[in-house]
C-alpha cells in the first residue's frame, strides 16, 4: 500500500508539475480571453454552412452561393486590417466588443433576410466584422502575457481555436438538419456571449506611450505603412502565406484527390478528424518539445514536416496512406503554432501591434484564394505531381527559415533595445 501511495503522489506531482509548465503563470486576463475565443470559435458555425444555406433554403445558384461566399471573404481581409488599426487607435477591449455586437446583430440580420441581394451585402459586412478581432486577441495577449510565457499562451490559444472549431463543426451538422436559421441565431447568442464576457471582465490592455526611436527612424507617421515597409517582417509573413498555402490543401484540394481515388466523403471526414483529434489531444505537450530550440529551426522543421506530409500524397492510392500523410502534416502545425505568433508579436513595435497581426493575417485569406484556386489547375494538369510541387514548396520555405532566422533574431534584439532604453524613449517622445 505504501509503495501504491508513493507511486500514485509521483504522478500527481508529474501532472502537477505539466500543468504548471503548461498553463502556469498566465494571468487572469488571459484566461478570460481564452474563454471568449473558444465560446466565439465553438459557435462560429453559421458562416460553414453559407453556401449550403443559400442553395437549400435561399434557392440561389452554386455560382451565386459561391459569390456570396466570397463576398464573405474579401470583408474578412478588410477587416483584419480595420481591427488591426482601430485596435491600435482604439483599444483591444472597444474594439473587440464593437466587433462582437455588430457581428451578432448582422448574423440575426442575416438570418432573418429573404433577399439574396440584402444576403450577399450582409455576408460581406459579417466578414469586416468577424475578423476584427483576430489582431486585437493577438495583441491583447501580448499585452499582458510577459515574454517568457507567450509560447505556451499562444500554444493555447492555438489549442483552443482548434477545440472550438471542432465542436462547432459537430454542432453545426446536428442543427442544420433541424433549421439552417438556427444555425445563424445561435451563432449570434455565442458571439454576444464573447462580447459580454470581455466587456465585464476584460480590461483595456493598450497602454499609451511614445513610440520606441526604432520605429520613428523607419516611418515620419508609423502604421500599417510600417508595417508593410518591414522587410523582416514581410520575408516572415511570405514564409507563414507558404505554410497556410500547405495546410490549406487539407481542405481544398486533397478532397479532389480523394474523390479520384476512390474515396467518399466519409474518408475524407475521418483524415480531417483525425488532424483534429491529434491537435485537441497532443498541442498541450507542444512548448516542452521546443522551447529549448530557436524558433526558426522549429520552423523549419515543422514547415519540412509539412512538406514531406503533403508531397507523400502523390503515391496515395488508399485511406491508409492519407491518414499516415495526415498524423506527419498535423504534428508539422502543431510545432509551428507557437513561434509563428511569438515571432510575430516579438517582430511588433508596442505601439503597432495591432496592425502587425492584421498584415500577418492576411496571408491565411491569401493562402484560401491562392491555394484552390492554382491547385485546381495543378491537379487536373499534372496530377500526382501536383503533391510533389507542393512538397518542393514546402521544402523551399524551411530553407528559407533556415536563412531568415538569424537577421529576424538580430532584429528582434534591436527592437527590444530600443523599447527598453530610456533615453531611446524619451528622444522619441
Amino acid at each position: 500500500m505504501r509503495a501504491a501511495d508513493q507511486h500514485d503522489r509521483r504522478a500527481a506531482g508529474a501532472v502537477r508539475r505539466w500543468f504548471a509548465d503548461t498553463a502556469g503563470g498566465l494571468p487572469a486576463t488571459f484566461w478570460y480571453l481564452w474563454v471568449g475565443l473558444l465560446i466565439n470559435r465553438a459557435g462560429a458555425f453559421a458562416l460553414l454552412f453559407l453556401s449550403l444555406y443559400l442553395t437549400a433554403a435561399r434557392g440561389a445558384s452554386e455560382s451565386l452561393a459561391g459569390v456570396v461566399v466570397g463576398a464573405y471573404g474579401a470583408g474578412g481581409a478588410a477587416g483584419m486590417l480595420l481591427g488591426g488599426v482601430l485596435a491600435d487607435r482604439w483599444g483591444r477591449r472597444s474594439t473587440l466588443v464593437a466587433a462582437h455586437l455588430v457581428t451578432a446583430a448582422l448574423l440575426v440580420a442575416l438570418a432573418l433576410s429573404q433577399h439574396l441581394g440584402v444576403i450577399a451585402a450582409l455576408a460581406l459586412l459579417v466578414g469586416v466584422s468577424h475578423s476584427m478581432p483576430s489582431p486585437a486577441f493577438v495583441a491583447a495577449i501580448v499585452d499582458v502575457v510577459p515574454e517568457h510565457r507567450r509560447s505556451r499562451a499562444f500554444n493555447l490559444q492555438f489549442w483552443a481555436f482548434n477545440l472550438g472549431m471542432a465542436v462547432a463543426s459537430l454542432l453545426a451538422g446536428l442543427l442544420a438538419e433541424a433549421s439552417y436559421v438556427a444555425l445563424f441565431l445561435v451563432d449570434a447568442a455565442a458571439t454576444l456571449a464573447t462580447a459580454a464576457l470581455i466587456a465585464w471582465k476584460v480590461p483595456e490592455t493598450l497602454t499609451r506611450r511614445s513610440a520606441p526611436a526604432i520605429d520613428v527612424r523607419r516611418a515620419r507617421r508609423p502604421g500599417l505603412h510600417t508595417a508593410l515597409t518591414d522587410r523582416h517582417f514581410l520575408v516572415f509573413v511570405g514564409l507563414t502565406f507558404v505554410l497556410a498555402v500547405l495546410t490549406t490543401q487539407a481542405s481544398t484540394i486533397m478532397p479532389l484527390a480523394m474523390r479520384a481515388d476512390g474515396l467518399g466523403p466519409s474518408a475524407y471526414g475521418t483524415v480531417v478528424a483525425l488532424g483534429g483529434v491529434l491537435i485537441v489531444l497532443g498541442q498541450l505537450f507542444v512548448p516542452r518539445l521546443i522551447d529549448r530550440h530557436r524558433k526558426g529551426h522549429v520552423l523549419a522543421l515543422s514547415t519540412a514536416l509539412l512538406a514531406v506530409g503533403f508531397g507523400a500524397l502523390a503515391v496515395a492510392d488508399g485511406l491508409a496512406v492519407y491518414l499516415g500523410a495526415c498524423v506527419v502534416w498535423t504534428v508539422g502545425s502543431m510545432l509551428a503554432a507557437p513561434p509563428n505568433a511569438q515571432i510575430n508579436a516579438d517582430l511588433a513595435p508596442p505601439t503597432l501591434r495591432a496592425r502587425y497581426q492584421s498584415v500577418f493575417y492576411l496571408a491565411f485569406p491569401a493562402a484560401s484564394f491562392v491555394a484552390p484556386t492554382l491547385g485546381g489547375f495543378s491537379l487536373q494538369w499534372w496530377g500526382d505531381a501536383h503533391w510533389l510541387i507542393v512538397g518542393a514548396l514546402g521544402l523551399l520555405a524551411a530553407g528559407g527559415h533556415l536563412l531568415a532566422g538569424p537577421p529576424r533574431e538580430r532584429r528582434v534584439a534591436a527592437l527590444r533595445r530600443a523599447t527598453a532604453s530610456p533615453a531611446e524613449t524619451s528622444l522619441a517622445g
